[in-house]
């Protein structure tokens, strides 16, 4: 029976899918969808007493070393690649049982990731809360005159997690009063004046700023 050395000194059973139609030399059945050499010669997975095991394509490193661990007796199955002239695995053969306790660990491991994923994203859920709710403070020390809902309003969309904004950067983070004033400034000048119509009708940005920036000022002051 052929076997394959591994780095760490143990023998692999080797199992082919043959790549021609093949016959069992034994019990002459055939053609074979997995075969055995030995002696040189196919034999069927039933003839060399490895019928009893599954096959479990590769694709799930875990699941593969699990089952294989689990598995009192493995196999390794190889298919010849005409192309790259070479043999390549293709999955393992292991006991059914092995399998279902291989299969109940990384379902295990599945619902730990599961949970462990919930309680990060309750606890990111309140330090986003924690954290907007420290813009919106910091917007109305700096500027007193900001409506409360507008503070807020501006504070949840300069922190949302993953947008990019002024809030999500390292200054914003800090609560840097440039970041905070960034925030106040872009949400007057999209809601405040008509710098969207500006940009929408061709106004090249840097004109459109300064068309509005009378407007901003003003609307800023009136805040402070």
């Amino acid at each position: 029976m052929a076997h394959l050395a591994t780095p760490a000194h143990r023998t692999e059973l080797l199992v082919f899918q043959p790549v021609r139609r093949k016959q069992c030399a034994e019990c002459r059945g055939g053609p074979l969808a997995m075969l055995v050499l030995e002696d040189g010669v196919p034999r069927c997975l039933d003839c060399a007493d490895l019928g009893h095991l599954v096959f479990l394509p590769r694709g799930d490193t875990a699941l593969t070393r699990r089952s294989r661990e689990e598995s009192g007796l493995s196999a390794v199955v190889v298919r010849f690649n005409r192309r790259k002239g070479r043999y390549e695995r293709q999955g393992v053969l292991v006991e059914e049982s092995a399998l279902a306790r291989a299969e109940a660990r990384c379902l295990a491991d599945a619902e730990a990731r599961r949970r462990r994923r919930v309680r990060d994203a309750r606890r990111r859920a309140v330090e986003d809360v924690r954290f907007t709710e420290a813009f919106a403070a910091e917007i109305r020390r700096l500027f007193p005159g900001c409506p409360a809902d507008r503070a807020r309003g501006i504070a949840a969309h300069a922190s949302l997690r993953g947008s990019g904004r002024v809030g999500r950067s390292a200054a914003g983070r800090a609560l840097s009063e440039g970041a905070v004033v960034s925030a106040v400034v872009a949400s007057v000048r999209h809601l405040d004046t008509p710098y969207d119509q500006l940009l929408m009708s061709g106004v090249p940005r840097h004109e459109a700023r300064r068309r509005i920036a009378v407007a901003v000022e003003g609307v800023l002051g009136g805040w402070r």
